[in-house]
């Protein structure tokens, strides 16, 4: 008890201090630069909450645990894979890794999903994407028993958020809403603005922010003028993966700007769609690239993976 009141404290002084911190910025007015998202240090305070919540499991007898297939030898997949075996390792989740050679047949991919499946001693299953092209993505992630899917792409969950139904969340959109949450970022009633419409990022992301009561625009390579709409957002999610694509210009002062998007330019710098400079002189709040929404990923992915062992 002691341990969850020193987390709870914690949290409230985290809370106390952004508030602090918007109220300085609502007083001075635009000139001040936006406040920071820090993801890293969020996604570390969701990390030391669920230590709690898997001792609680394994003083039941229950071990969480994540399973995590890879197919093929691709570098940055690799470098995913170690990072939430990792997580895992810090949470307190079993880690499983399964690995398969680049020309593993359909059907090996699938008997694989089909055995982790049965495994009752497996709580989660990740695949990571993406899978060499001879396989059929959708097929395998179908194949995911959908109480399983730590991914949350599984069609039965994607159903289940679009009608509102408790699911197991897709794990960028859920980081992308505890930041907002956590920072106080107002939702309700507000203007939203999602650039891309992936399955992955900008559908489930534009379902739950209508979740959160907000007013959702969804914008893609097809909308003409995305400004006129970024420029009346109060809220801004950009998942489209281009670099620098959103400027201070597009932005309406004192909106929240959730940068998803991941880019490797030429120098070897990694940066998001957003131009940090300009958007931080316009914005509110603003993720930066990197140690904004990419670790929040896998902490969600640690959530989704406790939470189907308190499931059992």
């Amino acid at each position: 008890m002691c341990l969850y009141q020193a987390f709870k404290g914690a949290a409230n002084e985290f809370l106390l201090a952004n508030s602090v911190l918007k109220q300085k910025k609502q007083t001075e007015g635009n000139d001040m630069a936006a406040i920071k998202i820090d993801g890293k240090a969020t996604a570390k305070q969701i990390r030391e909450e669920l230590k709690l919540r898997v001792q609680a499991l394994r003083d039941k007898g229950i071990e969480p645990c994540l399973a995590v297939m890879l197919v093929g030898e691709d570098p940055a997949s690799q470098i995913y894979v170690r990072n939430k075996r990792r997580a895992c390792e810090d949470v307190g989740i079993r880690p499983v890794q399964v690995f398969l050679p680049a020309d593993a047949t359909q059907q090996q991919v699938v008997d694989e999903v089909r055995k982790l499946n049965q495994d009752e001693s497996i709580h989660g299953i990740l695949v990571q994407l993406p899978l060499p092209r001879h396989i059929d993505a959708v097929q395998v992630l179908d194949e995911i028993s959908p109480e399983k899917d730590a991914d949350g792409f599984h069609v039965i969950n994607a159903g289940k958020l679009f009608s509102g139904r408790p699911s197991t969340l897709p794990c960028t959109p859920a980081g992308c809403i505890e930041l907002l949450k956590r920072y106080n970022v107002p939702m309700s009633g507000k203007n939203a603005v999602v650039l891309g419409r992936s399955n992955i990022v900008g559908k489930p992301m534009a379902m739950l922010l209508m979740n959160e009561n907000a007013t959702v625009t969804v914008c893609h390579s097809k909308t003409a003028d995305i400004s006129a709409f970024t420029r009346q957002a109060d809220i801004v999610v950009s998942a489209i993966g281009r670099a620098g694509f959103l400027t201070g210009d597009m932005l309406k002062p004192g909106c929240a700007v959730i940068d998803v998007g991941i880019n490797r330019l030429e120098d070897g710098r990694v940066v998001g769609d957003a131009e940090y400079a300009s958007c931080e002189s316009v914005a509110g709040w603003i993720t930066p690239v990197p140690g904004g929404v990419g670790p929040m990923t896998i902490a969600i992915l640690m959530r989704n993976a406790v939470l189907a062992a308190e499931r059992t």
